[in-house]
């Protein structure tokens, strides 16, 4: 039963999607933002990072809001149009593959996570982070196990960065089609390896992971041709 900061106060993890803004807002803690990203395991395209702050009351329940990986494309498409249409804030913070590479991914994400709760309006009270501590906020915290399946803010931001990163891999598959970027999203596949073992590494392949270092190190640096325009 994890505990808020500060005032140490329980709350279970089967008490629905909604309870830790509830708990916090009960607590003088509002409003509260939730952020996430899309893309950290991927071998290709941006990383992107989603923050949000839910309106408070029935307005900021989301219909069909979930962990964006466990939704189904139209599902999600559906709950980011809601998530949009209903929050009190959000924002979303796109990080360029060659950006990923110099500064690295982890560094990478909470730089963009700190970024994407700059840019929130109202600036939230107390921040929900999946996975992970965001330090520097000037507000308190709490990293959350699976934070985008217990607690609604987080599972808006997952949503608004998923949908958007899905979003900008079909746009760049239009752009370099050998790879099918539409299809994996420029996650790892044995038809996105073997695209890249054809074709080499494209413009906005990251070639700080094993898996495209590999091909590069094979002499295959490049791209083997111009993109469909």
């Amino acid at each position: 039963m994890p505990t808020l900061a500060r005032r140490r106060i329980p709350v279970r993890r089967d008490a629905g999607l909604y309870a830790y803004e509830r708990t916090l807002a009960r607590t003088g803690f509002t409003p509260v933002a939730g952020t996430d990203e899309a893309g950290r395991g991927a071998c290709a395209g941006p990383l992107v990072v989603g923050a949000a702050v839910l309106a408070p009351g029935k307005r900021g329940e989301v219909p069909g809001l979930a962990d964006s990986k466990l939704l189904t494309p139209a599902a999600r498409e559906r709950a980011y149009d809601q998530v949009v249409a209903r929050a009190a804030a959000w924002s979303v913070i796109i990080v360029p593959p060659d950006e990923v590479d110099r500064v690295g991914l982890h560094r990478s994400n909470i730089i963009a996570m700190r970024r994407a709760l700059a840019r929130l309006e109202p600036a939230p009270s107390y921040v929900l982070t999946d996975g992970f501590p965001v330090t520097g906020l000037g507000v308190p915290g709490l990293a959350m196990w699976k934070g985008d399946q217990v607690a609604a803010c987080i599972a808006a931001a997952s949503v608004i960065a998923k949908v958007t990163r899905d979003r900008i891999m079909c746009e760049l598959h239009e752009q370099w089609p050998d790879y099918g970027f539409d299809a994996h999203k420029g996650y790892v596949t044995d038809e996105h390896q073997q695209a890249l073992s054809a074709h080499g590494p494209s413009p906005v392949h990251r070639r700080s992971y094993a898996n495209v270092a590999r091909v590069v190190s094979l002499g295959d640096e490049g791209w083997k041709g111009e993109p469909d325009l």
